[in-house]
Formats: C-alpha cells, structure tokens, sequence
C-alpha cells in the first residue's frame, strides 16, 4: 500500500515511516523542507512530497492508496498555528483524500478530543482542534482510524498496549514508537475501519488490543 505520511519529520511521523517499511508499506513522506528527505529515505521513506498542510495538497496526495495523519503545529505554537495545522491542515487532506479516491485515512488524535475540559487552559485550543478535525473525518465518505493516545513519551516502545473505545483511566503513559505501530498495523485490520479509540501503555500485544476494540 502506497501511504502518504503527513508529519513525516515529526516524532512519531518519524516512526511511522520506519513501521510502514518494515511492514511492506511504501511510505511517501510529506515534508515541507527538501532537505529532509535524504534521512527519512533512510529511514525507510519511497519517495517523499513536498508540501505544506497550509498550502495545495493535491499533489502529495494523488497516486496514494492512503493516509496517516501525524502532523501537528507542536506545544509551542499559539491558538491560531494549531487551528491552521492540525484542524484545517487535516481537514484539507481529508477533502483531498475525497476529490482523488483515496477511501483508507488513519487520523492521530489525542485522548480528550471529545472533551476539551480534559485539559488546562493552554491546552483546550488543543483538543478543539483536534475534535473538529476527528468529526470531519466521522463525516466523510473515508474508510477511517482514529487513534487517541494519552500522554506520549519518548522510550522505545514494548509493543504492549491496553485500548478501547473509552479506556477506564488515563494512568500512564505510551510511547511514540508504539503510537506509530498502532497507526500502521491498523491500516489493514478490517475491524478498526470507522473507529475511534483511545491507547495507552498495557499488557496485551499490539495487534490482539487492535483485534478486540
């Protein structure tokens, strides 16, 4: 499956590149900056396209059986960056994905999407942004994942994961290594198509937390 990666160059995008290869994916990175795509094409990435979510996307889209969306505007950046990044930014791929016939879209999320009142103050833009763009996704003709993770951490993932519609608490952690696995084996497991579930760190492999939600 040819997968287009928005947010390539990001953490977890970063990952998902890797991932994507390992699993006989040709991963096409969405990078805004040329100078980027020799390291990710080390990493594993067919080709790379440059584009920018603020921009024309149709490009890096078209020729693509899918999309995983990792991009995000970063903790630093103010109310107006994440609406352009990660809300509009993943609205204007999704209308893409539409116009080209691309019908497979996973969609990284976060936990609290639904309820910005999860969050800090700093942080409510945050998940509004992200829950408008969940909720165009739900509304689209795509055959969609959306994955929401709780708190993300940096350390090698494990692979072991608890998931659910609606985990019971937010108690702990995930890494990003095990987010971007969860986002790639859900592109062929049938049974994840039009859901929205939320990961952490657990005590059951990868793909049997992926079997039962």
């Amino acid at each position: 499956m040819k997968v287009l990666v928005a947010g390539a160059n990001g953490g977890t995008g970063r990952s998902i590149i890797q991932h994507l290869a390992e699993n006989g994916h040709e991963p096409v990175a969405m990078i805004r900056d040329i100078t980027q795509s020799a390291e990710l094409e080390q990493l594993g990435a067919k080709e790379t396209a440059l584009a920018n979510l603020e921009d024309e996307v149709d490009h890096a889209v078209e020729g693509c059986d899918a999309i995983i969306f990792a991009a995000g505007s970063g903790s630093k950046t103010g109310p107006e960056k994440t609406i352009t990044v990660d809300q509009e930014g993943a609205i204007k791929l999704i209308e893409s994905a539409e116009k080209l016939g691309v019908k497979r879209f996973v969609m990284l999320s976060t936990v609290g999407a639904d309820n910005p009142e999860y969050g800090s103050d700093e942080m409510k833009h945050y998940f509004e942004a992200k829950g408008k763009a969940d909720d165009a996704l739900r509304n689209s003709s795509l055959e969609y994942t959306i994955v929401r993770p709780g708190r993300l951490s940096y350390g090698a993932g494990n692979g072991q994961i608890r998931a659910a519609e609606k985990l019971d608490n937010y108690e702990g952690e995930i890494s990003r290594e095990d987010v971007a696995n969860v986002m790639v084996k859900t592109l062929d497991l049938k049974n994840t198509y039009g859901k929205t579930f939320e990961i952490l760190s657990g005590d059951k492999s990868i793909t049997d937390a992926l079997k039962a939600i």
